[in-house]
């Protein structure tokens, strides 16, 4: 948009914001009845599951922005219009909204949440919930005033029965297959998971954050609120079991986590599963390969639990198809929790929170509401964050306004309950800072000047966080009494250099750790939108914050009221450059105004400077002053604070506070607060203003300065360009014809040096020496011996080289030959003496056999004749052979 009172313009008099009729209506109480006062405090406060009132108890969340249209809950009517047509619809007369016909939702909507595709709208009563398809795009063109939505309730068996625990929040679970996994908490600490496409009656999983009572004849002194959950946050992470977190919030404050957690029907990136698997190989590598021979029974356990992690992420492996393999492209593939293990997931908690927060001055410290987890920096850093790309951000709200900042130091990992290895080991949250946003301090202010005390209407309040779409370190807090921004991207920045900067040598030691942590910066907080009003004693609670993520779409900040009041607030997206001007200077008025209770100081951490590309050398000036002095300092010239608003948001919260008693027909009392209050919003604007004119005066000053050196450097750039043109004419044909001169005398000069060269030698030594006989006579005495004598000299190393070369080359095809014969040769040898195959042996054999036969018969034959003959031949060798056996066997 073009101005920042656009929105507003186009929004202020929407019929979509009309209120429901049941409370303008002839038998409602009106506007009045849905600010939150002293006498309206009791339904702030009460549910009653028969008759659910349309004042904004509990969590509320009544917007939601898809693409360019805006969804509204108004008591139990959903109300959609075009923001697109209202652009060009300014009159009030041309602007409308659609009403989406649900008769299936019969309950005053409390919370809404668009699934992550946009198709499905989840819509959750004090006790009821159900789901509706939204329509497709081009509704607003229908006649009709109503649009038909298929809607169908959730679990009517667990939400909609006069005994249902009311329910706490709804969330869409991100990585739910097709987007339609839908979880529910309940107060009772049970968080249900339904998925819309297959069965919208019953849960999928089941996961209780709350044990159940034990009959025992003991006292116990238990708090109810210790058991009673507000809120829940799913997890973040690139290489851990973050995203398979979930952490719930009791309304005590504890916080509890389960892991691992999944939808029935996911759907997961592959990347993260291999990551995952490094991770769980990482630690069992680790525990494998320490030597720490400490206690037996925690490295047991430590054993047994990466073993079932392990098992865990192997059965998700297999699920992956084929192709997927680390490190092909990134994919979404569908999955099912592994049903390998058995055993059930171990509650983890509570998470010991170290120091112990903080309370407010003046509160005796109130219930929590909601609960927030971030990520520790973004995609684009992945790479350059390093190690510190798995630190976690746990934000809690109370309803007194104070919120706590955790540090997730400690990552929580998979566990499941185990007989052989119980842990008992508590997890723990660093409590980095606890944010006062001024709610008490408001409430306190109003009951001094009344007599009496506003302290009460805290138990009304139920501030919910709300994520930015495109800034990850940007996060809302509205409640009863406004609308705060609070941005952690300078403490996440001076956090991450911190840690980047211990692993070195100077900060390696822990004080020089301390030291460092103790320059973290804090978390900026800005309000944006009060809707406490002082005179009336009341606020009109913001129901409702939604910022929209469409390229159509202005980047703003859409925040509803009880009373139907829009306000919209226009954003700046900001770039990683002006972020690092903004962090380097930081604002003092933001550092004026005491935001924080115990915030660590507000220095920035000294960073070390990035080496910048080093660019072509050029010539050193010579010594003494500069050819040119410009009029403007070496430092670039800031913006003044005063008009610099880097996210947009103005300097000063808007007022939308409830209906004012002239609409009534009621005259205004001046009162003293009334005075009081304008004296002190006069004081600021004029303190602004004051700050605002010194600021302009400052930079028409710049600016008058800028252009007088932009005239002084056109000027000396005029001047430098015509000593270049004379350069590139007259004065260059000059030094050419001098650099012919020059040439011409230096080889005159040459051949003279030449000349007298030769006579000074002459005149010096007129004949050759001894020495210089001797060595001219050994080099041709040394030709002789390499080149010869003469031409046809056959003594010469060059002449014997060259017979040399020629038997040389006679003698190679002959000695080539003999080495093809030889080689030929030797392959024979070696067939003929490979081992005789079986049926070769079998031939040699049998023909031995009958050659012993014969000559055995041979030697019977003469035998029987020397017999015959009386002749004594002696023993035939046969028998010799086995006569000497004999005896070598008896000699053994």
């Amino acid at each position: 948009m073009s101005s920042e009172e656009d929105w507003d313009e186009l929004l202020r008099n929407h019929p979509v914001f009309t209120l429901p009729k049941r409370v303008s209506g002839r038998g409602g109480k009106g506007e009045a009845s849905l600010n939150l006062s002293l006498s309206s405090l009791p339904d702030f406060v009460d549910l009653d599951p028969v008759d659910d009132k349309p004042t904004p108890s509990g969590r509320r969340q009544a917007i939601a922005i898809k693409d360019a249209d805006l969804i509204v809950a108004v008591g139990s009517e959903i109300r959609i219009a075009s923001l697109g047509d209202s652009k060009g619809a300014r009159g009030t007369s041309q602007k409308s909204y659609k009403i989406l016909h649900t008769p299936n939702i019969q309950f005053e909507i409390h919370q809404i949440a668009l699934n992550p595709n946009g198709k499905l709208l989840a819509v959750a009563g004090a006790f009821q919930v159900a789901v509706v398809v939204l329509p497709r795009t081009g509704f607003n063109k229908l006649v009709t005033a109503t649009v038909d939505c298929k809607s169908f309730q959730i679990g009517q068996y667990y939400h909609a029965a006069e005994s249902s625990a009311p329910v706490a929040k709804i969330e869409w679970h991100p990585w739910g297959q097709g987007g339609s996994t839908l979880m529910v908490m309940t107060t009772d600490g049970k968080l249900r998971e339904y998925d819309i496409s297959v069965d919208a009656d019953e849960p999928q999983q089941t996961t209780s954050f709350v044990p159940e009572r034990r009959m025992s004849h003991s006292f116990l002194a238990e708090d109810a609120a210790e058991r009673e959950v507000v809120s829940f946050a799913l997890g973040k992470g690139r290489a851990d079991w973050g995203p398979l977190t979930v952490y719930a919030l009791m309304k005590s404050g504890d916080v509890y986590a389960v892991c691992p957690y999944m939808p029935k029907n996911a759907s997961i990136p592959s990347s993260y599963i291999h990551a995952l698997e490094c991770y769980v190989a990482a630690k069992q590598e680790f525990l494998s390969s320490s030597t720490n021979s400490g206690d037996s029974s925690s490295s047991d356990s430590l054993t047994t639990l990466y073993d079932y992690q392990h098992k865990y992420v192997s059965a998700l492996i297999k699920q992956l198809p084929p192709g997927t393999a680390w490190p092909a492209t990134a994919r979404l593939v569908p999955m099912h929790p592994p049903t390998t293990i058995k055993n059930s997931r171990a509650r983890q908690g509570p998470f010991l929170l170290q120091p112990a927060p903080r309370l407010l001055e003046g509160s005796e410290g109130g219930d929590a509401t909601d609960i927030v987890y971030m990520s520790f920096g973004d995609d684009a850093a992945e790479e350059s964050e390093g190690e510190t790309e798995r630190l976690g951000l746990v934000l809690v709200s109370f309803q007194d306004g104070k919120v706590d900042l955790y540090l997730d130091v400690e990552k929580v990992e998979a566990r499941w309950e185990l007989k052989q290895h119980p842990s008992n080991d508590l997890p723990m949250l660093a409590v980095y800072e606890s944010i006062d946003l001024g709610i008490v301090s408001s409430l306190t202010k109003a009951s001094s000047r009344r007599g009496e005390s506003l302290l009460n209407l805290i138990q009304g309040n139920h501030p919910v966080f709300q994520l930015d779409p495109i800034h990850d370190d940007t996060l809302y807090v509205y409640h009863a009494f406004g609308v705060h921004v609070l941005n952690l991207r300078a403490l996440l920045r001076s956090l991450a250099a911190v840690l980047r900067d211990g692993n070195d040598s100077e900060a390696g030691s822990s004080s020089g750790l301390e030291a460092s942590l103790e320059t973290v910066k804090s978390t900026e907080v800005q309000p944006i939108l009060l809707t406490f009003s002082v005179e009336q004693q009341c606020s009109s609670p913001v129901i409702g914050v939604a910022v929209p993520n469409d390229v159509y779409l202005t980047y703003s900040i859409f925040i509803l009221t009880s009373s139907m009041r829009m306000s919209v607030f226009p954003l700046t997206l900001r770039s990683e450059a002006s972020f690092t001007a903004d962090t380097r200077a930081p604002s003092p008025e933001k550092e004026k105004a005491p935001l924080a209770i115990a915030p660590p100081p507000t220095a920035l951490l000294p960073s070390k400077p990035e080496p910048a590309p080093s660019p072509k050398k050029l010539l050193a000036p010579p010594d003494g002053p500069p050819a040119y002095i410009s009029l403007l300092s070496t430092d670039p010239w800031k913006t003044p604070q005063a008009v610099t608003r880097p996210s947009g948001l103005p300097s000063n919260p808007r007022l939308s506070l409830p209906g004012n008693l002239s609409a009534s027909g009621k005259e205004i009392a001046l009162t003293p607060e009334t005075l009081r209050y304008l004296g002190t919003t006069v004081e600021k604007l004029s303190s602004q203003i004051h700050d605002v004119q010194l600021a302009n005066r400052a930079t028409e000053a710049r600016a008058a300065l800028q252009e007088q050196e932009f005239r002084r450097q056109r000027e000396t750039c005029a001047k430098m360009l015509e000593i270049v043109r004379a350069l590139g004419t007259t004065r260059q044909e000059e030094a050419q014809a001098r650099i012919a001169k020059a040439q011409e005398t230096q080889k005159a000069l040459l051949a003279r040096s030449d000349r007298v060269l030769q006579g000074l030698m002459k005149k010096a030594s007129p004949a050759l020496s001894e020495n210089e006989a001797k060595w001219f006579e050994e080099l041709r005495r040394t030709k002789e011996e390499v080149v010869g004598a003469g031409r046809y000299d056959d003594r010469s190393l060059s002449a014997k080289a060259k017979l040399l070369r020629r038997e040389v080359d006679r003698l190679l095809p002959h000695l080539k030959e003999m080495k093809e014969k030889e080689t030929a040769r030797r392959k024979s040898v070696a067939e003929s003496r490979e081992a005789l195959g079986l049926s070769q042996a079998f031939e040699l054999g049998k023909r031995s056999t009958e050659e012993r036969a014969r000559i055995g018969d041979m030697e019977a034959e003469i035998l029987r004749l020397a017999h015959r003959l009386d002749v004594d031949l002696g023993r035939p060798p046969s028998q010799q052979h086995q006569k000497e056996k004999v005896g070598a066997v008896k000699d053994e």
